[in-house]
């Protein structure tokens, strides 16, 4: 028995991945981020002609967006039309890139240290949009765990360590950034051991034209340092000592007060994180070693500075 067709149009539905990558679509600066890769980009002489590189690009993006390994980005442009009209490849292909490819492409970028310059180039677009502006910084730091048991004994990433937080003990990464306190956007990032004191990274996250920088109580003490040149801290205080605050006398009411401020200004420094975890689902470290979880969260943090910044783009 043949069943009835429904007569679906399913091309004019406008689903949010759809709306997403229309966004997405239409604020990355795939011209100039071509340019960044097109003299490392392998030729093809012989053999196979490449991809072009925007399709591959755009396939390495679609990895961050949707957190998808390279055998999984593979399959996915098998099944999902819409990532293949995405990376340019519905109409007329013969073939589509194997996760070989698609992992040879990630390599290219991360031995040429290229997610480092997409950050900046993405950046140097948002500031000549007025978008990011040089008065202040504000930094923070994100554990990024990472497999802490394997079926084989002594054969964790050598380069991940161990930390506590909250009574609780973690395996892993730190994501450090500083961000532009106007508009939230990360000028710089920095990965280390989980190990790693958030003190000791704060004079690398500043891009050196502050005036005045915000962190949390994790930097306690960082204005004795001397690493930070003339920038004036504005530290949170400690959560133990601001619940000694009594709120019924004057002088506690408005340290009180300066704290509310100080935190508000801070928050920015969050939202980032908020959207390489919620809305890209970055949760745990992929790769082995730090170097490729840099350039990994490198360009998860660009991608996130267009996505925050799509409106006013």
């Amino acid at each position: 028995m043949t069943q009835l067709g429904l007569g679906l149009d399913l091309s004019t539905k406008r689903t949010r991945k759809r709306e997403f990558l229309d966004e997405m679509t239409r604020v990355v600066p795939w011209q100039k981020l071509i340019a960044l890769i097109e003299p490392h980009y392998p030729k093809g002489k012989t053999g196979r002609p490449p991809f072009p590189i925007q399709t591959m690009l755009r396939i390495h993006f679609l990895q961050q967006w949707f957190s998808l390994s390279d055998p999984a980005m593979e399959e996915a442009l098998h099944d999902i039309p819409l990532y293949r009209e995405f990376a340019l490849l519905d109409t007329g292909i013969t073939r589509l890139p194997d996760e070989s490819t698609i992992l040879r492409f990630r390599h290219l970028l991360e031995a040429n240290e290229l997610s480092t310059r997409i950050l900046a180039t993405v950046n140097e677009i948002l500031q000549a949009k007025g978008l990011m502006l040089k008065a202040g910084s504000a930094v923070d730091a994100t554990l990024i765990p990472a497999p802490n048991s394997t079926k084989k004994p002594g054969t964790r990433d050598p380069e991940m360590r161990q930390t506590q937080k909250g009574g609780s003990w973690y395996f892993g990464m730190k994501a450090h950034i500083g961000v532009d306190v106007e508009s939230g956007l990360v000028h710089t990032v920095k990965c280390t051991p989980a190990n790693v004191h958030d003190i000791t990274v704060a004079h690398e996250l500043l891009h050196g034209k502050e005036k005045v920088a915000f962190a949390d109580a994790g930097y306690v003490g960082i204005e004795k340092r001397g690493e930070t040149g003339a920038v004036q801290w504005y530290v949170a205080m400690r959560p133990s000592k601001r619940n000694k605050l009594d709120k019924r006398k004057r002088l506690d009411r408005i340290y009180n007060k300066i704290e509310r401020l100080k935190a508000g200004v801070r928050a920015k420094v969050e939202h980032p994180f908020r959207v390489l975890k919620c809305q890209f689902g970055y949760l745990k470290a992929r790769y082995r070693g730090l170097a490729k979880n840099t350039a990994h969260i490198e360009t998860q943090f660009a991608l996130a500075n267009l996505w925050m910044a799509r409106k006013m783009l």
